[in-house]
């Protein structure tokens, strides 16, 4: 498995090796050794996993966790294809306001690791495309908190090819400049606590 930084500071992209013969193939997403290497803590700590399907032109997020208590996400795609985005929105970061994609299709199965406190949106680019989770921490619902995807001023790359389908809660979320006059943004310091407390010897950014 290759692992790539992306441009947010702690995000990671994972790229497994696929095993193909004349039943279909066999791939794996997600690989201790890989991940302790990218990121140095031992394992992905997982509380919980979620499956979300989607017909092509949805698009979720920018979704993100209140910090504390903070989650990081390891996410995938196991059915279609998907534009995975990271937007950096913890206040304080080197990367802050910045944004990374990560194509997720049946071709190279890429995954992406999202520390505490990021961002994260998709856009689904066929019918029935299937992403899956791993969370660091359980859904609580009035943790989850929402930006506008089409905000301007983060400028994220939904295509032009498709009209956008979004949520009621979606189309109400608010802009990262409202997000941050309000103080609903994590802080970056405090996220990179709380991701060092989730395994003994994780080493954020590493």
């Amino acid at each position: 498995m290759k692992a790539r930084p992306l441009t947010v500071e702690g995000a990671v992209e994972f790229t497994p090796r696929v095993f193909p013969d004349d039943r279909g193939k066999f791939v794996s997403p997600y690989q201790e050794a890989a991940f302790t290497e990218a990121h140095g803590a031992p394992l992905f700590p997982v509380a919980q996993t979620n499956h979300s399907v989607s017909r092509r032109g949805v698009v979720r997020g920018v979704h993100y966790t209140a910090t504390p208590p903070g989650t990081a996400k390891y996410v995938y795609c196991a059915r279609g294809r998907a534009l995975d985005i990271v937007v950096d929105i913890r206040v304080g970061s080197p990367t802050f306001g910045h944004w990374d994609a990560v194509l997720m299709d049946q071709l190279d199965h890429r995954a992406s690791y999202f520390p505490v406190g990021v961002g994260h949106a998709f856009v689904a680019l066929e019918d029935d495309t299937v992403m899956s989770y791993m969370l660091s921490g359980s859904y609580v619902a009035e943790h989850e908190l929402s930006l506008s995807v089409l905000d301007p001023a983060l400028g994220l790359p939904i295509p032009t090819d498709l009209e956008p389908i979004l949520s009621e809660r979606d189309r109400a979320a608010v802009t990262l400049a409202e997000a941050q006059e309000k103080g609903l943004l994590p802080d970056y310091a405090r996220c990179q606590e709380i991701e060092r407390g989730l395994v003994p010897g994780a080493r954020p950014g590493a």
